[in-house]
Formats: structure tokens, C-alpha cells, sequence
């Protein structure tokens, strides 16, 4: 399965509550970073069937893959705007970043990241947060 459609699978068998399917998705040492508030994790309380997730549904409005990793976006309302970021190795997601309430932008370094923004990859997608009523969003720029 290509790495996007792995992910959006993922998604689907969240939004049906098949966490059995969900777990033959991911390896099972999965490295999982968030950034955010900490009420906010709701993605690690939902995958590791912690009570106190709420109603929380995660609905990707984008999915994009870059090389081994793929980043979906989605936002509920002006107060809960996310991004995640699943990589992808030998058909299992194998490492997870998930930023709450951040615009985020995703750069490619190949072997030569440096800690400097500018690069030769160039910029392959940024996040596109709905208007947060005069709200700035802090961004961030990570780069694979």
C-alpha cells in the first residue's frame, strides 16, 4: 500500500473505531512527539485507548505524502486546528509528529538539514489554517 493511502486507511479505521485494524497499521514501537497543550493529545489518548479522548474526530481536510512520510491537516472550529506527520517504513508507520494548534511548514533538507530554514529541498507544503478570528497561530518548520 502506498504511504498515502496507508494513512488515509488509518484515518477511515479511526472514524470507524476498528483499532484492531489501526494497530496492523503501525509497528509497535511507533516514536510518537507532540507539540501543543497538553489537554490536547487527544491522537496518543485515542491510540492507546486511554479514556478521556472525548468526541474528538480526527477529519484530514488534506493528506499530502513527501518521500516517507505523509502529513494530513485538519481543523474543528477556531479553537483545535492540527497536523500530523506519520512516516512510513516497510508498510507500517513507524514514527509520528503531532502539532496542536501550530501552522506548520515542511521542508525537504536531504542529506545536507541544516538548523537554518533556507535550503536546497525547498519549501513542499505548508499548512493552510482556516481564519482563527484575528488569531496567530505560532509555526513551526520541520524539515525531512
Amino acid at each position: 500500500m502506498a504511504t498515502k493511502g496507508l494513512v488515509e486507511s488509518l484515518y477511515d479505521s479511526l472514524a470507524r473505531g476498528d483499532m484492531k485494524a489501526v494497530a496492523a497499521l503501525m509497528a509497535e514501537d511507533v516514536e510518537w512527539w507532540f507539540h501543543g497543550p497538553r489537554r490536547c493529545q487527544y491522537m496518543r489518548r485515542l491510540l492507546t485507548g486511554e479514556a478521556g479522548h472525548g468526541d474528538f474526530r480526527f477529519r484530514p481536510r488534506t493528506v499530502t505524502a513527501i518521500g516517507g512520510w505523509v502529513v494530513a491537516e485538519g481543523w474543528e472550529g477556531k479553537h483545535a486546528y492540527w497536523v500530523h506527520a506519520w512516516a512510513v517504513d516497510g508498510g507500517v508507520i513507524t514514527r509520528f509528529r503531532e502539532y496542536f494548534n501550530t501552522s506548520v511548514t515542511v521542508r525537504e533538507c536531504g542529506g545536507g538539514c541544516t538548523s537554518t530554514v533556507s535550503g536546497d529541498g525547498g519549501t513542499l507544503w505548508q499548512s493552510r489554517a482556516p481564519a482563527q478570528g484575528g488569531r496567530s497561530l505560532p509555526g513551526l518548520v520541520l524539515a525531512v
